[in-house]
Order: C-alpha cells, then structure tokens, then sequence
C-alpha cells in the first residue's frame, strides 16, 4: 500500500523556471527491444529569477540515463544526482549546452504516455507531462523552445518518419536503416513535442492560404484505413478557411499532418504541425461510421487545428490555465460545427450534455473551478469543467461583448501574447483593454466552483403597465469551502404577449423601446428588473440560448411550457420548455410508481409532442431532439435522492405511452424518412443527418409497439441499409426489444461483417452494454471475453466497461451491488498498467452520495477496496481520496 500521500500542488506556489531552454536538438533511434534518445539542449539562465546559478533540476521518469555532458564536460556519477523523478545538475555558467543519452522502452509502455508503440508503429503522447518520460527535460508549459528532431530506424518496417514541423533533410542509414530530420521554427513547450514513425500510407491535399501560401496537408493511417480519410481532410480545409474568416488566423508552417492512431488514452491532441488522433477520431465512411461520428470527427479535427493559435502559437503559462486553451478552444469549435451543421441543434447537444454531465461534476467531490487551485495529478484535470464550462465562460465573454468586440479582443490577445506561455488573466484583460469594459467581477467564473442557481420571480402591475422580474443567485457548497460571492450572469430574454409575439423591451429610465430580445446582467444576490409600457401580463422566456450555466427556475405552469414550445421565438428555449414540461410529467410519474400507484401520463406531453410531430415547417433535427425524453443521467442529476428503479420505470412507461399514442405520426414519419434514404446516396451535411436522426428516434418508439410490421421494417433496415447510421440503430432498436431470435442472428451478423474492423466492433459492443434488458452485468462479463475486447485499448474500455457503467444506470446500480464491485475490480486492474483510463472510469462511483443509503454503503465500500488494493496510481488516489473525503 501507498505509505505517504502524494504531493498536492498548488496554483499560489507557482514561480517561473529558473532556466530557458532555446534550442532542442533530438537524435532518436528506435529499436524493437528499446530506443536511444540523444537530446542536445541549449540553456540559459532566466533574466527573471535574478543572479546566481542554481541548480538545474530536469524532469524524467522511467529514464536509463546512459550519459551526460555539461558544457562540452562528460560529467560522472559525482557530478550530477539521479532520482526517480529528477535528473539534478550544476551550471557554472549563465549560458551552457546539456547533452544527455537514454535508453528507453517504447515497446512495453502501456500507459500511453511519452513515446509508445501502437500496432506496430512509434508515436508520442506527452500532454501534459509525458516528455519526461522520453528524456530529461524541464517538462513544463512555460518552457518555450524551437526544436530540431531527426528520427533514425528500420527503413522496411518505419518507412514514414515524421515529427513538428517542415522536413529539412533525409536519406539511407546504415544496416537497412533511415532517417529523417524535421525543425519546427516556432517556439513550442515539450507537451506539444509529436515523434511517429511507421509503415503508413497517407492521403494528400492542399490549402491556400489567405495570402495565397500553399499549405501541403496530409492525413497518414494503416493501409488498411486509406479509404476512410475523405471527410477528415474536407473537415480540415472548412476549418482552415473557417479559422481565417471568423477568427483572421491563417496556419504558419508548410506542411500540416494528422496520423490516426488506434491505441490513445484522449481523443486526439494538437501537436505543432503533427497532430496525433485516436482512429476514432479521423477515420469515416458512411459504411463504418454513424452520422455522429462524422459530426464528431469533423468536431475533433477542427478543434485540434484550432489549437494552433489557441494553444500552441499562445499557450498555458502552467497546468493550472488549461482553460485558457481547452475551454478557448471548445468555444471556436462549437463555433464552426454550429456554422457547418444547425446552430440550434448544437447548441441544444451542447447544453444537454453539459447539464447530464458537467452539472454532475460540479455537484460531486471532484468538484473544480475552471481554473482549479489545485491538483495532485493534472490528467485528473482533463474534465468537462475545464473543456465545457471553460467553453460557456468563453461564451458568456462573448455574449458581454458582442461578436464584433469579442473579435477585438482576441485579435488583441493573439497579437499581444504570440509566442507566449500566459494565464486565464492575460485573455480577460486583452478582452477588456479592446473594449474599454471591466470584467473584474465576471473573473470569479474562473475560480469559483459548482453551478450556480439563478431563481426568478414576476411581478405584472396592470396600472402602471410594469412588469418586474426578481433574480436571486446562489451557489452550493463545493468541496474547496471557498465562500461564494455574485457571479456575472449575462440573462438573455424576452417577453411574449397573449399571442406568443414578442414585445419591444424598455427598462425603466431608458428613453426608448429597443428589441424584442435583449441581454441584461445579474450581478448582485438579488437583483429587480423593470420593464416598461407592458400592455398585458406578458410571458418570460429566459435564458435564451442557455446565455449561462446555470440551474434556472422560473414557475412555470404546464399550459405555459406548452405555449413556450409552440410560440417562443428563440428555438433553443422552445426546446427546453419541452424538456421543462418532460421533467415535470416524469418527475410526477417517479412520484407516482414510489407511491406505489398506478402511473398514468399526463396528455399534455402526448398533445405538445404530437404537435411538433406534425409540424413539417420544424426542422426535422430539431423535430427528433424535441422527441428525446430527458435521459435518466439527467433526471439522476436534477435529483436529491436518485431513485434508480422509479426513474427507469417512469421514463420506459413514458416512451410507451407515447409510442402508442403518437403511433401514426412516427410511422408515417418514419416511413416517408425510410424511403428518401433508400433512394439518396449517403451524404454528411446537415440535412442528411437531420432525416435520419428524425427516421431514427421514430423507429426507437415505434419498437416499442411490438407490432409486426416495425419488426419487418427494422430487420429491412438492418438488412438492406448501406450506412451505419441506419444499420446500427436498428441493431440497437432489436437489442433492447423481446424479440430474442431475431436479436440474436443480428448481432452475429454484424460481428461477422464487421470483425476485422475495430472501431465498428466496438459499437457492436456499446450497443449490448448499454441495453437496459435485465442480465446487463453478465453480458459485459460474457463479452469481456470475446476475441475483439482487450482491457489493454482504452477504445475498447470505454466503448464495453464506459458504456455500462456510464450510460446503463438500471443494470450498474443492481441493488445487490454487483456493478460496483466489477468497477473497482476493473480499476484496480486498469490502474497497473494505464492509471489515466483507471481514474477516468471511477466517475460513476465517486458520485455515491447522490443515491439511496443503502447504494451508498456499497459504492463507498468499493471505493474503500479500491484505496487498500495496493500502491495506486496518483491519478486514482487523488479521485478515490477526493471522493472519500
């Protein structure tokens, strides 16, 4: 067992590095059984920290140090000191050259992290401190070098050598070897560092630039994968041109390269000039990939390429700024996916993400501010605060602002800090200094945790004509105790008449009526705002476009969310007047089946729902999120005790009301859907995806029936449907119906079409672990044993172990507790070999306080196994301790 705690860090105790290092010089020669990395680091001393020559303590973990040579000296073991972590030696001079040489093992690397192989080929992850694991290195962001890398190997099985960069020279080595040497004249920290060398085939294609400089892009991946890089590469060019006309970036090097790669704990990361993709993330076809994945895909690749200045040509002063580029980042890309795709269909993904997922961090022991004081392990810090809330702070900027002084300000911060290492504070006040504003008070957003509470009250004065609304803001406790003050919450609103038509908005002591839509700012605990010239007793929609993360109520009636749902100009809050009226009709039910009485569904919901259903002038996107019941994560985490099997029996009895009573309108739906994609070849785009998501929801409810003819049109779309769209909803849809027979043939059909290929295996997989049948436990166990599962490739962890855990909230929280115990068991043997995917599984267990007393007893016990199973990781001590505490 672990005998001390491993070391807090803390944001207050950071200080700049004592050394700089200018130039990287890296020579690697890679072998089967090791490799030798030759580093060359020209250093001097940091004008910052003053005078004298302290010691120089280099970073470096699972190191053989072979030799080391200090200003043209070879030092002996006398004139250095070795640890575990640190490499410690003593300059005599304020400028120097540090050469070392170490062996180190790529081939047994199992944690992913600094320089591993992956079927066969050579590749890095050193986000966030993985460079030390390839040599020793002042492994921090704001360590800022140019770097020169020649890669040497066996030119039959490594006929591709890549790192950042432009290649500058290459040729025939020794012994049926080669080599190739790349220089990246942008400075970069050793984070951004990206070696991969392979038997690869590439696709090729170019972009000119803005100022008409061609770019060569190239996307390299298995043999195998060469057909399923198409839509990667035009993702890539919208992005470039995307980046150049909203944000005025235009790409710096020559050349830009993306390598899929089929073991990767993340899913891809934006090294200069190289960026390194989990497969997942780059490789689709309609055949193999869903529309969400092509939506994904596209999504990743311009997230990575955007980091090129949100991240790397200005990047993190230290871990405790991931923000500063994720949350950035997140932002630019939701950005162009919402230009590219439905604007209020993202944003409505967006925001039912962020409320299932990121609320429950924020309510739960690992609970952060985006910009956190502190961590013992900063992969832990990977989170959804950090990346979706981070992104919403970035939003309400914008918001504030305007999208024409948003622009101000970060052309502002990339001109001002190009080239930098620099703080969430460098970006807020780049924003304030292009717009004369002061976001002093709005900065809490980044070092206050948890969500805060926004409840709102009316008041309607018919005499006077004034209609007043009352905010009062609050925010729960988080595990940090840090006393919560006022946020800034940019509300944006407006107010409907009788009719449901806007009315022109007036403040009290403003001299005209402006919009029909406006933004005000709740910036005190209580806050009163009165509207003028208000002729009736209007209705508020609030928080329109979801303008805050925020926990809104507001008392609403029934009859007033279904007026909101069919007159509210704002598509994103019609939306969520219909998920508002779903909550309460579920909620009602939950009440009703722990009562112990029958459960009847209001027809409210069946009315407002076979509206939208019959609404041809809806898009038909917006048409199937409408028709998405809120999901049993969601009700779990909007509840104070989640009741597992009242929630379940509720949502399943609602689904089954509406699949009978709206039968006729699915079914035409579906079928009029059905037959367009049988006679239109598959394409990405918007309008696409929105016909087979509407197709796709209906077949969903339409099972439900039981009726012959949806078996038949199910099995025909499984059988005769040439996108996986289509085929692996039906598979989904036979999956979780009783038609035992017909289920059973599907899924053996599938794995054998699909066996050779892994990312479509591991759908098949999802697909069974996310059933809610009863038996979920012993068909992960059962499938844990199937040739195509390996607990060593964190796709296939995610895709089995992540799906049932994460998603099958009936089977994992079994009242006997037989989930949880096969999670830790899980855990505990993920957090031998690859600690990072071990602590992001336990996520479902660290949230016991949110259950019954008798699940908690039983999460808390397996957390508490977990603890004493022997010498963790510090990425799964922090979050079983956190969650402990």
């Amino acid at each position: 067992m672990r005998t001390e705690q491993p070391k807090m860090i803390y944001l207050k105790d950071y200080q700049a590095p004592d050394y700089l290092i200018d130039e990287t010089h890296l020579t690697f020669e890679l072998f089967e059984d090791h490799s030798l990395v030759h580093a060359q680091l020209v250093m001097r001393r940091n004008p910052e920290r003053g005078a004298g020559l302290p010691p120089l303590v280099l970073d470096g973990q699972q190191l053989e140090l072979l030799s080391v040579n200090l200003a043209d000296q070879e030092l002996t073991d006398a004139d250095y000191q070795l640890s575990d972590s640190h490499l410690t030696v003593h300059p005599t001079s304020a400028t120097f050259t540090l050469d070392t040489t170490v062996k180190i093992h790529p081939e047994t690397n199992t944690a992913l992290e600094g320089l591993y192989k992956s079927s066969g080929m050579f590749c890095t992850q050193c986000e966030a401190e993985g460079f030390r694991k390839i040599t020793y290195y002042l492994d921090r962001p704001d360590v800022m070098s140019t770097f020169t890398t020649t890669v040497i190997a066996e030119q039959h099985s490594y006929p591709v050598l890549l790192s950042n960069g432009n290649p500058i020279a290459s040729g025939p080595g020794e012994d049926g070897r080669h080599w190739a040497t790349w220089e990246d004249p942008f400075k970069k920290p050793a984070y951004l560092f990206a070696l991969v060398a392979g038997d690869l085939w590439c696709v090729e294609d170019t972009f000119t630039t803005m100022t008409e400089r061609t770019v060569a892009l190239r996307i390299y991946v298995e043999p195998e994968n060469i057909d399923k890089c198409q839509h990667a590469m035009t993702s890539l060019k919208k992005s470039m041109r995307w980046d150049e006309e909203t944000y005025g970036r235009e790409y710096d090097l020559d050349i830009f390269m993306i390598v899929a790669v089929n073991d990767f704990n993340m899913g891809a990361m934006e090294n200069k000039g190289l960026n390194i993709f989990n497969s997942s993330a780059v490789l689709a076809r309609a055949e193999t990939a869903t529309d969400a994945a092509h939506q994904r895909v596209e999504a990743i690749v311009a997230h990575e390429y955007f980091h090129n200045w949100s991240g790397n040509r200005v990047t993190c002063r230290d871990w405790f700024q991931l923000s500063l580029k994720e949350g950035f980042t997140v932002f630019r890309d939701s950005g162009f996916s919402a230009d590219m795709n439905s604007a209020t269909v993202k944003r409505i993904q967006d925001v039912a993400y962020l409320r299932t997922h990121q609320f429950a961090e924020d309510a739960g022991p690992m609970a952060h501010a985006v910009r956190p004081d502190s961590f013992i392990e900063i992969s832990n810090f990977y989170t959804l605060t950090v990346y979706e809330k981070g992104s919403e702070v970035v939003g309400m900027i914008h918001t504030l602002l305007g999208a024409e002084g948003f622009r101000k300000g970060s052309d502002l911060y990339f001109e001002r800090h190009d080239g930098q290492a620099v703080t969430c504070d460098d970006f807020i006040k780049a924003m304030e200094d292009a717009n004369g504003a002061d976001l002093s008070q709005f900065k809490r957003w980044y070092s206050q945790a948890g969500t805060p509470r926004l409840a709102v009250s009316e008041s309607y004065d018919a005499a006077a004509k004034t209609y007043s609304l009352t905010f009062r803001q609050s925010c729960p406790d988080t595990p940090d105790k840090v006393e919560k003050l006022p946020f800034v919450i940019p509300v944006e609103l407006g107010l409907l008449d009788g009719k449901g038509a806007g009315i022109a908005l007036r403040l009290v002591g403003e001299a005209a009526a402006g919009a029909t839509s406006r933004v005000i700012s709740v910036t005190e605990a209580e806050q009163t705002f009165t509207f003028v010239d208000i002729a009736e007793q209007p209705l508020p929609s609030l928080l329109r476009g979801f303008s805050a993360p925020v926990k809104l109520s507001f008392p609403y009636s029934r009859d007033q969310l279904m007026f909101l749902m069919q007159h509210d100009s704002d598509g994103f809050n019609r939306w969520d007047a219909g998920q508002q009226l779903s909550v309460q009709v579920l909620q009602e039910l939950i009440g009703q089946h722990q009562a112990g009485q029958p459960l009847k569904l209001d027809q409210r919901l069946i009315d407002a729902l076979r509206t939208v259903l019959s609404d041809e002038r809806l898009d038909q996107a917006m048409v199937a999120e409408m028709l998405s019941l809120p999901g049993e994560a969601y009700l779990t985490e909007i509840s104070d005790v989640a009741d597992v099997d009242a929630i379940h029996a509720a949502r399943e009895f609602a689904r089954k009301q509406l699949a009978d009573h709206l039968f006729e309108g699915l079914w035409l739906r579906y079928q009029a859907n059905r037959e367009l994609s049988k006679q239109t070849p598959y394409v990405a785009a918007a309008e696409h995806f929105a016909r087979r998501a509407l197709q796709n929801i209906a077949l969903s409810y339409l099972m439900l029936s039981g009726k012959p003819e949806v078996l038949a049109a199910t099995l025909d779309q499984f059988d005769t449907s040439e996108n996986m769209t289509e085929r692996l909803t039906a598979l989904a849809v036979l999956v979780n119906s009783p038609f035992e027979a017909e289920k059973a043939k599907a899924l053996a059909v599938f794995a054998e079409n699909f066996k050779d290929n892994p990312l479509v295996m591991d759908q098949w997989f999802s697909v069974q672990a996310g059933s809610t049948l009863p038996g979920g436990l012993a068909r992960v166990q059962a499938l844990m044993e199937h040739p195509a599962f390996t607990l060593k490739n964190p796709n296939k962890v995610r895709a089995l172990i992540g799906a049932f855990a994460g998603q099958n909230l009936i089977n994992f929280h079994a009242a006997d507790g037989s989930g949880y115990r096969f999670l830790a068991d899980l855990v505990i043997e993920l957090n031998a070999f690859n600690p990072q995917i071990a602590s992001r599984q336990l996520a479902p267990l660290t949230r016991w306080r949110k259950y019954d007393s008798a699940r908690q007893a039983l999460m808390k016990a397996e957390l508490e196994r977990i603890r004493a199973s022997g010498e963790l990781s510090s990425d799964v001590f922090e979050v079983v301790s956190k969650s402990l505490a």
